[in-house]
């Protein structure tokens, strides 16, 4: 059960996660998690196996970075990647990484501005004297007087669920403190 994860197993997933993701080689992946090449090589065999949806992801963004040119995202923002085809491996594997990761973090990109131009205009609409002081990857910082908290969590959480229509749900959490870590 997800209760009895330790945070060392977490962490250790997350690795295997990303790291296959953004293309890891069993010889990084076992340097990362300090385990041999052959075991590394196995967890990423057996992650593909458990997971093919990914692998097929990842091999049809490269074919169509290949066919166009370019990576791009769920509101249709390209990005040119001019080594797809190089004959330089170093470069062309960049490229390639670059076309796996682009629609899916792209995407996030975009879904987050989208989400503070929302909350911006309705923290105006509503009158309130609460501010978004800063953006941090997938978070929205606010500087919120105490009498607008409740107003100001109902109002993210609206703004930021409603800023793209999705086929899974989009999830917001929110924390309130007097400083970031607190607010953790």
């Amino acid at each position: 059960p997800a209760s009895e994860v330790t945070p060392e197993q977490r962490s250790k997933c997350k690795m295997v996660n990303f790291g296959i993701i953004y293309g890891i080689s069993a010889f990084g992946l076992a340097q990362r998690l300090k385990i041999t090449r052959t075991e590394a090589a196995e967890l990423i065999d057996t992650y593909f196996k458990l997971y093919p949806a990914v692998r097929k992801y990842m091999d049809d963004a490269i074919a169509k970075a290949r066919e166009t040119g370019y990576a791009v995202t769920l509101l249709g923002r390209r990005r040119t990647l001019r080594d797809i085809k190089s004959r330089n491996a170093t470069a062309r594997m960049a490229a390639e990484r670059d076309a796996i990761n682009t629609p899916v973090q792209g995407t996030a990109a975009d879904m987050i501005k989208l989400a503070m131009v929302r909350v911006s205009r309705a923290l105006k609409e509503a009158g309130l004297k609460a501010k978004m002081v800063l953006q941090i990857h997938d978070e929205l910082l606010f500087d919120v007087p105490k009498d607008e908290v409740e107003q100001v969590k109902e109002i993210a959480v609206r703004e930021m669920t409603g800023a793209m229509q999705l086929d899974v749900p989009l999830e917001v959490s929110v924390g309130v403190g007097s400083n970031w870590l607190e607010a953790h």
